[in-house]
């Protein structure tokens, strides 16, 4: 019998290394992911639908990174599992720093999708898919180590993704509002090759730890191994939570803004399930959030049907609720059903392989397959069948009789709807209730709940979409033209959020005919209008003015006769819809002839000859949204070199959840312009025509420049708060323009 072997390292020491190794390695790879993504939103007019295909990326090349990292492990002896992956993670120092890859400048005007994952595979996928490897790898080598807690390395796992969970909260809390994009990527870089030492060192620790005669990992143990069901139920059970994630995120980020913050909330909830799901000892035991699913996804339920939409922060709360919970549960059958470590590079494989399905169905195929946002609420109901004991009903026990019933309501609704048969309300609200009523004696039984559950969801989108007339889903979100319930307005809807309104028909139900009347925030007397109106008359001639964002075109009513108008417009089926009489008629009654440039103005408006424009006006939104790099310092240095000598930029920045005025006075001042705001206070609205009062921003090089306005007390200059940088092309502050709006008295106008 030979003496025992004394370990070559101290166990506290290799431990330490391993687990700083995983820890920066997470951070890296996450950190990355709104670094670079905020890198590449203006190539797309800062859509939000920019982070829902770089999940797709990242979810991609993340199970990549666990294959090349299984293969490793099982068919490469240590030693030259090892030198390759240091040859590889070196190799990715040749793209380092971070940037976007040269011949990738402007998006196409079709297939965005395809295009925006060949630029981040050709930008950062050799740095990534090393970081991707990292997680199981450092984990299989920790196995083949003599370390007591080998036998169970599933807690590097919760290592690995609190490293990811606290890199995803610094970065729009402590990260972006300090740090430009340039200094972001220097100090990634440099993380990224101490990374490379860590690794050498776990790689050293690995061979010269193990037993000499060791061919399995240490802590392998008589397991069977998987089999295509165990397989099947990993990657569903990672598929759904993912795709929650992605629905999440684009819904939030399209109704507040495409940035950094509100991507990472959902991601860092996200994470923070799996690290509490693989603890030891659980924070949240998985019994509790088995039985607190249910009655958190009621909540969202009616909390979603009640909750006005300026409600902006309880609606978010809701969202990143229920996927929380979803999450934890999904991530905890994860846990609990995960195998020996003997088979921990396969397990964390399939779960790649299930993160990547959900992102991939999520992310592209249910915007081409679905015409609204339905595979939101379809993964909800796909995670309340996560919950243990599912199973068929038994005859008798009344679950099948529930479902028929639940089946056949929802083709009554189909019909309902499609076929014009007319739907009453009060009716819908006592169905609702007797529906709700029904959960508590299926509570706890996950088929039936999913049921219920479905037919509440399905049946409110059912009679909430009774009066849409047009819509359609593209890149940038889904486009719904909509009447209102009297008839008399029609309304183009991008998400949750109004981007235009037309009077169609008059109160005696006729339509309406002629020039139509400005109405909503364009109406005549309020700050948009009186920007056109103090243009013309200082000019005193027609003026080239042109527009950013289309919308219903309503603008376009502001030509005058000699006027040219120019539009900028990078959604090709806002153009579709605004050039169509049959929905709405400001474009072709008031201005048929307007040249309309489709693609991201900042992109496009930088191809017009200098001194062009007497007035540019940027009112661009994506849903409630204002694309933040049109409002950059450098933004406004474009338009006033497109400007002629006495010429306005004007913005529209109306926002619930952003305070922008200080912003457009900050990148005035950085370009030595004046900035003056109007908050309304001087007409009166007429809510029978849906007006309300808009925030505006106008900013001219003198203040003669501004005519009439500069007249006007309700125009007054705005200087730059000394204590806020100015946004640009490389820094903006999401996260203080959301709290300084909280920090605003409310105003008549909301």
């Amino acid at each position: 019998m030979s003496p025992p072997r004394t370990p070559a390292v101290g166990p506290r020491l290799l431990l330490a290394t391993f687990v700083a190794a995983i820890f920066l390695s997470a951070a890296l790879l996450f950190a990355v992911q709104p670094m670079f993504t905020k890198m590449v939103l203006p190539q797309l007019g800062g859509a939000a639908a920019v982070w829902s295909v770089a999940m797709v990326f990242f979810q991609t090349t993340l199970l990549a990174g666990y294959a090349y990292a299984h293969a490793l492990t099982r068919f490469a002896p240590p030693r030259v599992a090892v030198g390759i992956h240091l040859a590889m993670t070196a190799a990715a120092c040749l793209t380092l720093p971070l940037h976007i890859a040269t011949g990738w400048g402007r998006a196409p005007a079709s297939g965005e999708t395809f295009w925006l994952l060949g630029l981040f595979a050709v930008s950062i996928g050799v740095p990534f898919f090393a970081l991707a490897a990292n997680g199981p790898l450092i984990q299989a080598w920790f196995v083949r180590t003599e370390h007591p807690d080998a036998r169970d390395p599933y807690f590097l796992y919760a290592a690995s993704n609190v490293g990811s969970f606290l890199a995803l909260i610094a970065y729009p809390l402590a990260i972006e509002p300090f740090v430009s994009l340039g200094g972001q990527t220097r100090g990634w870089t440099i993380g990224f090759y101490a990374l490379i030492l860590l690794l050498a060192a776990c790689g050293w620790l690995m061979l010269r730890s193990q037993a000499p005669d060791a061919r399995e990992p240490a802590a392998a143990v008589e397991a069977p191994a998987p089999d295509a069901r165990d397989a099947a139920r990993w990657t569903a059970l990672a598929a759904i939570p993912s795709g929650l994630l992605i629905a999440v995120t684009a819904h939030i980020s399209t109704d507040v803004a495409a940035v950094p913050l509100l991507w990472v909330m959902p991601l860092a909830l996200y994470l923070l399930t799996f690290v509490i799901a693989f603890q030891r000892r659980p924070l949240i035991p998985h019994r509790f959030a088995v039985a607190l699913q249910p009655f958190v996804v009621l909540v969202f339920f009616v909390g979603y049907l009640m909750l006005p939409t300026t409600e902006t922060i309880s609606l978010i709360a809701l969202h990143l609720l229920v996927l929380f919970v979803c999450a934890l549960l999904c991530h905890g059958e994860l846990a609990r059903r995960r195998p020996a470590p003997r088979h921990l590079t396969a397990f964390y494989l399939w779960i790649s392989a299930g993160g990547m399905i959900g992102g991939i169905a999520t992310g592209l195929i249910a915007p081409h397959v679905f015409d609204w946002v339905a595979e939101y609420p379809l993964l909800i109901v796909l995670a309340l069948l996560c919950r243990p004991g599912l199973a068929w009903p038994r005859r008798g026990e009344g679950e099948l009789a529930l479902i028929a019933s639940l089946v056949t309501a929802l083709v009554l609704a189909y019909v309902v709807k499609n076929y014009d048969t007319g739907f009453d309300f009060r009716l819908y609200i006592m169905l609702t209730g007797v529906v709700l009523g029904l959960t508590v004696k299926f509570w706890r039984a996950p088929l039936p709940f999913a049921a219920i559950f479905a037919f509440l969801l399905f049946s409110t989108w059912y009679f909430n979409d009774t009066q849409s007339v047009y819509r359609v889903r593209n890149f940038f979100g889904v486009l719904s033209v909509v009447d209102t319930t009297d008839g008399k307005f029609r309304v183009l809807w991008h998400g949750t959020t109004a981007q235009g309104t037309q009077q169609v028909r008059d109160d005696d139900g006729n339509p309406v005919g002629g020039r139509p009347e400005m109405i909503a925030e364009f109406f005549e007397g309020a700050g948009i209008s009186q920007v056109f109106n103090a243009m013309h008359a200082r000019a005193g001639r027609p003026i080239d003015f042109a527009v950013i964002g289309l919308g219903t075109g309503a603008l376009a009513c502001q030509v005058r006769p000699g006027d040219t108008l120019t539009y900028y417009e990078i959604d090709p089926d806002v153009v579709r819809i605004a050039t169509d009489p049959e929905l709405f008629r400001y474009f072709s009654a008031c201005a048929p002839q307007t040249r309309i440039v489709l693609g991201d103005a900042r992109q496009y408006i930088a191809d017009a000859p200098d001194g062009s424009y007497d007035l540019i006006f940027v009112d661009a939104f994506i849903g409630a949204a204002i694309p933040v790099h049109l409002l950059t310092r450098e933004a406004l240095e474009l338009y006033f070199k497109k400007l002629k000598p006495h010429g306005i930029v004007a913005m529209h920045i109306s926002n619930l959840n952003l305070e922008l005025a200080s912003v457009a006075a900050g990148v005035a001042q950085a370009n030595g312009a004046i900035a003056r705001i109007y908050d309304g206070g001087d007409v009166e609205v007429n809510p029978a025509l849906h007006h309300w009062v808009p925030r505006v921003a106008a900013i001219a090089r003198r203040d003669e420049d501004f005519g009439a306005l500069a007249q006007s007390t309700f125009w007054p200059v705005r200087e730059r708060d000394p204590n806020q940088r100015v946004w640009s092309d490389d820094y903006s502050n999401i996260a203080g323009a959301v709290l300084r709006k909280l920090r605003e008295r409310p105003s008549p106008n909301g």
